[in-house]
């Protein structure tokens, strides 16, 4: 099934993410579900570039601006200036958009 935001979004009603899901969205599903152990679980298991952006956002999130630079560095972008909703949503389309 192919998801789209909204039903990404919505997907987070259940107890566990959709299968087939990238780490990368594992962790923004997590994310989405308050759960900001399992997010950081899902994007550290990787060291690619989705993980490392989705680290990033998730440090910033945390409020731990040096190590989110860090990973922002490590990603090869400057930290984002988006609100974190909005970075939320950047993240999940680019990453549903891979497939």
């Amino acid at each position: 099934m192919k998801l789209d935001l909204q039903t990404f979004r919505d997907s987070t009603a259940h107890s566990q993410p959709p299968a087939d899901l990238s780490l990368a969205l594992q962790a923004l599903w997590w994310d989405a579900k308050c759960d900001w152990g399992k997010a950081h679980e899902r994007a550290q298991e990787r060291d690619d570039a989705a993980g490392m952006h989705v680290h990033a956002y998730l440090h910033r999130k945390e409020g731990d601006h040096s190590n989110a630079a860090y990973w922002y560095r490590r990603y090869g972008a400057p930290p984002s200036r988006l609100t974190l909703d909005e970075e939320w949503d950047e993240l999940v389309r680019a990453f549903l958009a891979q497939g």
